[in-house]
């Protein structure tokens, strides 16, 4: 195993750490028009996220970093190719901060509203549109031999990366549905938790659909296979966890379903970083698309020194926030 695996691997990490954390409360964004009935109770689920959303946010800015320094050549093929769709997910997760922290500036209900629309947006773009953009990393685009895009903006917008789009959307309102059955009490409880159930149920078909097509397109091998079959079998018992009323097993088995799924789809596209459509030889891989062996180094070492450091803060800050929140908690 060289450098160019371990930070192929640390970034895959990275995207795990991302879609399980920001997964959950970009499904908590989603969910504030089902979920709550008046004006208390989205206070109520905002306030769930209130403290942890903008660090959720660092893995993705962590992951972006990593690949632009670890492997720079992927990195400038994939933000010049999926400018478009990226530039609207950047556009919505501006929205969505802004949002959080304008809402409360004004005492008008007709202002918060207006902010929790751009919350409800800002939440449901980038659910959809991360999924498109891996289903297209994973299945290939148009790179010619100078590894640059060649296709078009519609060519992204394929049924296989669709399916992608539909499975991270439902998949993330699933698991922001079980936080907030486990972060919060009374009436919203129990309606997050039926909620749940119904969208775990749609999510796990699209689930499975879209990784059967990814084995069957791929070739598959044995560990993608099995990790495939470990994310679905998850996701399968936090229902039944979420149905039991045990919130705190469903939302770890919710978590090891994003993560493991997200791995799967990372051991398919291995030893690819970006696959090329119109000749294999174009392709970029973990060793065409790498930084060189001195800087790739220097990067193991500072991740050495500061990861356990991030986790440990991140972790921390978890604990603190750990309590279950509800109406009674908002004062007038």
């Amino acid at each position: 195993m060289t450098l160019n695996d371990v930070w192929f691997a640390a970034i895959a990490v990275l995207w795990v750490g991302y879609f399980v954390l920001e997964g959950f409360d970009f499904g908590v964004g989603m969910l504030l028009p089902l979920l709550a009935k008046d004006g208390t109770e989205r206070r109520v689920m905002i306030n769930t996220i209130g403290p942890v959303w903008d660090g959720n946010e660092v893995w993705l800015l962590t992951a972006g970093g990593a690949t632009f320094a670890a492997f720079p050549e992927w990195y400038a093929s994939l933000f010049s190719g999926f400018y478009l769709p990226l530039l609207l997910i950047l556009v919505a997760l501006i929205l969505r901060g802004v949002a959080f922290e304008y809402r409360a500036k004004r005492d008008s209900d007709r202002w918060r509203a207006g902010w929790d629309r751009c919350i409800e947006i800002g939440s449901f773009v980038p659910a959809l549109l991360w999924g498109v953009a891996f289903a297209n990393i994973v299945r290939g685009v148009k790179l010619d031999a100078d590894h640059e895009y060649v296709g078009t903006f519609w060519d992204l917008l394929n049924p296989y990366a669709i399916l992608g789009g539909l499975v991270t959307l439902t998949l993330f309102a699933t698991h922001g549905a079980i936080f907030l059955a486990l972060k919060t009490t009374g009436d919203i409880r129990k309606r997050a938790g039926a909620l749940a159930l119904k969208l775990g149920v749609a999510a796990a078909v699209l689930a499975v659909a879209f990784l059967a097509w990814t084995q069957a397109q791929s070739g598959g091998n044995a560990w993608s296979v099995i990790l495939a079959v470990l994310a679905a079998l998850s996701l399968v018992g936090a229902l039944v966890a979420i149905y039991r009323g045990r919130e705190g097993w469903s939302f770890t088995l919710s978590a090891v379903a994003v993560g493991v799924a997200v791995v799967s789809l990372f051991v398919v596209l291995y030893p690819d970083v970006l696959p090329s459509t119109i000749s294999p030889a174009n392709s970029l891989t973990v060793q065409n698309a790498a930084a060189t062996p001195k800087t790739l180094g220097i990067m193991t070492w500072v991740a050495v020194i500061f990861l356990p450091l991030v986790l440990l803060y991140q972790s921390w800050t978890y604990w603190v926030f750990r309590r279950r929140i509800g109406v009674r908690d908002i004062p007038a």
